[in-house]
């Protein structure tokens, strides 16, 4: 499936349109400052990287972004009509984009150049409060699939969650992507909380590759029909994850 820019085009984006300067660079340093991945579309999202903000220039006017893993590919983004980017900083989805992307340097390393966004926009959809879960102690889902008529469970490590669902690597495309297909008696073993069994229903899918050169799969699932004891588990999860990273940053732990 050819993934979509996120939300382009599909809403009413311009009450989250953020133009102060100064709040733009606020927030592309925070990304920089808490080392949170964000994503790279281009040719209208057919083509996606997963990269990162290295420094952010406000003299310069300049954001510096950690480069695809191979030289065609950055070819083929300082190319492009239209870079899109799109990541999450503290639960709340980030999206801007740049026509004028350059090949640079940083810390004598390759690395891509653009002008800081005049806009973007903040997307905080608070019926569906996500967040990332850790990247060092990956969160398994488990999901019972067939391979050549044989029934199996597989394991997939998962990239955030939300009341709403969660979003999960698929290294190896095992999964069927077409939007609406479903998956029953997936369990999810959250550090803490009772392990959660859900149906699963397929809303997305993008292809990646990422830092290390590596590809894979970033599938959205939609939890369907959640008892409300499982719900208060996932909110119970969420609340702890939150406690723990906000206990890091200020020290407490």
């Amino acid at each position: 499936m050819q993934a979509t820019f996120p939300s382009l085009g599909t809403e009413n984006q311009s009450p989250y349109q953020v133009e102060s300067r100064r709040e733009i660079i606020a927030l592309l340093r925070g990304f920089k400052e808490k080392n949170q991945l964000i994503s790279m579309y281009i040719n209208n999202g057919s083509e996606a990287f997963i990269t990162s903000i290295l420094d952010v220039d406000d003299t310069n006017n300049t954001v510096i972004i950690d480069s695809a893993p191979n030289n065609e590919a950055n070819q083929r983004i300082v190319e492009a009509s239209q870079v899109f980017f799109d990541g999450l900083l503290d639960r709340i989805s980030i999206q801007f984009s740049s026509s004028r992307l350059q090949r640079t340097t940083f810390e004598r390393r390759p690395a891509l150049q653009m002008p800081i966004p005049a806009t973007l926009i903040r997307l905080q959809r608070r019926e569906n409060y996500r967040i990332n879960t850790p990247v060092s102690h990956p969160i398994k889902c488990l999901i019972p699939i067939e391979i050549e008529s044989i029934a199996q469970t597989a394991r997939f490590s998962l990239v955030d969650i939300s009341c709403g669902g969660i979003a999960l690597l698929d290294d190896h495309r095992l999964l069927n992507i077409t939007v609406g297909s479903r998956y029953a008696d997936c369990q999810i073993n959250l550090p803490g909380i009772d392990a959660i069994e859900s149906l699963l229903e397929i809303r997305n899918s993008q292809d990646l590759t990422l830092l290390n050169g590596r590809t894979t799969r970033r599938i959205g699932c939609e939890f369907v029909n959640l008892s409300s004891r499982t719900l208060a588990n996932v909110q119970r999860y969420i609340m702890n994850l939150e406690r723990e990273r906000n206990a890091k940053i200020t020290g407490i732990s």
